[in-house]
């Protein structure tokens, strides 16, 4: 039964909330930021039941009419989603109550963008923002979850009341944030993209206009590839900008590797056989940065 549960959740594709985990605890040793452990093993429980509720949604939907789909019976696949998403939803608003009302509305937020992912009239996979939120949720809205639950005072601050609101934001804080959160950002990006490309003439004969539609399958393999090259100008600002060490820059060893899968896609956009290029660059490509990393804490703790 657990081997079905977890065939069900797609275990297997929870890479992208992991690698977005580890490497953010990574860039906040580096910075010497502080960090709860309490708040963040719950931020952790929370984030992964939550990728499981938005996988299991989608399944559920997907076998309405098929129910012989699912691995488990559908009863017992709308109660785990159930539980899943209420222990989810207890944690996050735990969290909410300790850290304040940023946390609250960016976690509402991230709820929403999960569960109306597959889910509605119009679900957000159907429709051309489909690469930019996946990658926005996963590449963004964790890491900033993760530094301001840990030093909010470091990134912003809001204040309301029932004549103002104010906001203002640190701004050197928040580019190193930005230019960090791009690395998962494109790479999660492109696993959705790689794979609407492929299925460009089957999603459309189903009315699901996604962003390759619009754009072109010419222009979906470049953009492809753009957005891995992407990731290599944002750890090199970075270093520029002294937010990480130099030695960080042992993450362009990771730059061949990457060609040649954005080469094998060029060549064939196959749902088989080359969709998997954007797998295979999205562990290269993140495993490399939180090396980097590592590298980088270390030789500061050295020097």
């Amino acid at each position: 039964m657990i081997k079905k549960f977890l065939k069900y959740v797609e275990i297997t594709t929870k890479i992208t909330s992991l690698f977005a985990y580890i490497n953010t605890m990574l860039f906040m040793i580096y910075e010497k930021q502080p960090i709860n452990t309490k708040l963040m093993a719950i931020f952790f429980i929370a984030m992964f039941l939550f990728d499981l509720t938005t996988t299991a949604i989608n399944n559920y939907i997907d076998s309405k009419d098929y129910p012989e789909m699912l691995p488990i019976p559908r009863k017992s696949a709308f109660i785990s989603i159930m539980v899943m998403l209420g222990i989810s939803t207890v944690l996050g608003l735990y969290l909410a109550f300790n850290t304040g009302i940023i946390v609250l509305l960016l976690g509402g937020l991230c709820f929403l963008l999960g569960i109306f992912y597959t889910f509605g009239p119009i679900p957000i996979s159907r429709i051309p923002l489909g690469e930019v939120i996946s990658g926005v949720a996963y590449g963004m809205f964790i890491p900033f979850l993760m530094m301001y639950i840990n030093n909010p005072s470091h990134y912003l601050a809001l204040s309301l009341s029932f004549e103002t609101i104010n906001l203002s934001i640190n701004v050197m804080p928040f580019i190193s944030f930005f230019l960090f959160s791009l690395v998962t950002t494109f790479t999660t990006a492109n696993i959705m993209l790689a794979n609407n490309t492929c299925d460009i003439e089957k999603d459309t004969a189903v009315g699901r206009l996604t962003l390759a539609y619009y754009i072109g399958r010419k222009w979906a393999v470049r953009l492809y590839a753009l957005l891995y090259y992407g990731t290599y100008v944002s750890v090199a600002l970075m270093v520029i900008c002294r937010f990480l060490h130099p030695i960080a820059l042992i993450y362009f060893l990771s730059l061949p590797l990457v060609i040649k899968n954005i080469h094998t896609f060029r060549d064939a956009q196959i749902k088989e056989k080359t969709f998997i290029t954007s797998i295979k660059n999205f562990i290269i490509i993140n495993t490399c940065y939180g090396i980097s990393i590592l590298a980088a804490i270390i030789v500061s703790a050295v020097i």
